[in-house]
């Protein structure tokens, strides 16, 4: 259970326009108003769980009471799939646009070599985290990376990645480990006193890291990347994207109707 309580200031940062799609709450922000309300969080050092959902998240926070709990429950929501706009204009309460998460990982680290921010790397193989810092440090030279950790752990090493991030005591945290794990450490992480912002970044380490090309900007205009993402790896995301988008699909649909 989500412990995590918000400050007063915590909520009036959060008072910004709110929807719900299939029970899932929603800001209602495009990529700039969200990289000025994150800066904000920073300023005021208040801890912030931002979170992106697509149709796979939607469908899984509908079968897992615990997931839903703690992403309704984060300071900022994003929609981070074409099919999640296109549901919201169906239903009559449009967002302004996708907030594509590698997309905003970028811009928040381009803030953070701007401000000063420091930054530390949590997730995907050792080897894929160290070349993802390296493409970091190289694109943006005055970049504080302040630590880095491999995805591979066990519960047992929570604590000692918890004391780890209180020492080196970074502005952004960002976490490539798959959900609803992922979502488990952040709420753990922020119980245990780690202040800093934390983001999930799916498999954007992969894709900074070289280890997976991403989709050419005009596949992304067309809101086409989910179909460009399956042909690149079919046995891991054929089931989501096909199957799991004619389930969001239908559970919209009945939604408008009821």
């Amino acid at each position: 259970m989500n412990k995590y309580k918000l400050s007063t200031q915590e909520v009036v940062l959060s008072k910004n326009p709110r929807i719900k799609i299939l029970d899932t709450i929603i800001d209602v922000l495009d990529m700039n108003q969200t990289i000025d309300l994150v800066d904000k969080y920073v300023q005021k050092k208040i801890p912030l769980h931002l979170v992106g959902v697509n149709a796979d998240k939607i469908n899984e926070l509908n079968t897992n009471n615990r997931l839903k709990q703690i992403v309704n429950s984060c300071g900022i929501i994003n929609a981070d799939g074409a099919s999640v706009i296109l549901a919201s204009k169906f239903l009559g309460k449009p967002l302004p646009e996708r907030v594509a998460g590698i997309d905003l990982m970028e811009h928040l680290i381009k803030l953070s070599e701007q401000k000063g921010y420091s930054i530390y790397l949590l997730g995907a193989k050792q080897e894929v985290v160290e070349k993802t810092a390296q493409v970091l440090k190289k694109k943006y030279q005055n970049i504080k990376i302040v630590g880095i950790h491999n995805g591979y752990f066990n519960e047992s090493d929570w604590p000692q990645i918890s004391e780890e991030i209180k020492v080196k005591n970074p502005n952004f945290i960002f976490v490539g480990i798959t959900s609803p794990l992922k979502e488990y450490l952040v709420e753990y992480l922020q119980n245990d006193g780690n202040d800093g912002v934390f983001m999930g970044v799916g498999g954007s380490f992969d894709v900074i890291s070289g280890e997976i090309p991403r989709a050419p900007k005009w596949i992304q205009k067309i809101n086409m990347e989910w179909m460009f993402r399956v042909i690149h790896e079919p046995k891991r995301l054929f089931k989501r994207y096909f199957i799991g988008n004619w389930k969001f699909i239908k559970s919209v649909l009945w939604e408008r109707i009821s």
